[in-house]
């Protein structure tokens, strides 16, 4: 039997949500939702073996995701995350990896970009 991989989904978006759930959550990825950067960090810190990736939005509110991500660098320093986010300008994909983020992805989210980008970090993290 194949692994079936867990992904954490952080967007304050909920139509976000049911996207990454339509195209996501199948026989080889199960989505966990939370809606700020911390619920994603308490997430994380609940379930440390079980969760494979992070899906981060870059700007949600209480907590956005470039705080997120480097409060999660704290305490977990293997953990994929890719930054999501509206900005596709350089300066956003600096930032993103200067937070922590191990890749970047901008709005509107293309499927296959998206399962690609997955598939190479997951690969890269669990070999």
């Amino acid at each position: 039997m194949t692994k079936k991989y867990r992904i954490l989904i952080a967007d304050d978006d909920s139509l976000n949500y049911l996207y990454y759930k339509e195209i996501l959550d199948n026989q080889i990825y199960d989505i966990i939702y939370v809606d700020n950067g911390l619920k994603a960090i308490e997430t994380l810190k609940e379930n440390p073996e079980t969760i494979d990736l992070i899906l981060m939005d870059m700007k949600m509110p209480d907590m956005d995701g470039f705080t997120a991500t480097n409060e999660i660098r704290k305490f977990n320093l293997t953990i994929p995350i890719i930054a999501q986010t509206a900005y596709a300008y350089r300066e956003d994909y600096e930032k993103a990896i200067n937070a922590g983020c191990s890749d970047y992805i901008s709005k509107p989210i293309r499927e296959d970009i998206l399962i690609s980008k997955i598939e190479k970090l997951l690969k890269i993290y669990n070999s």
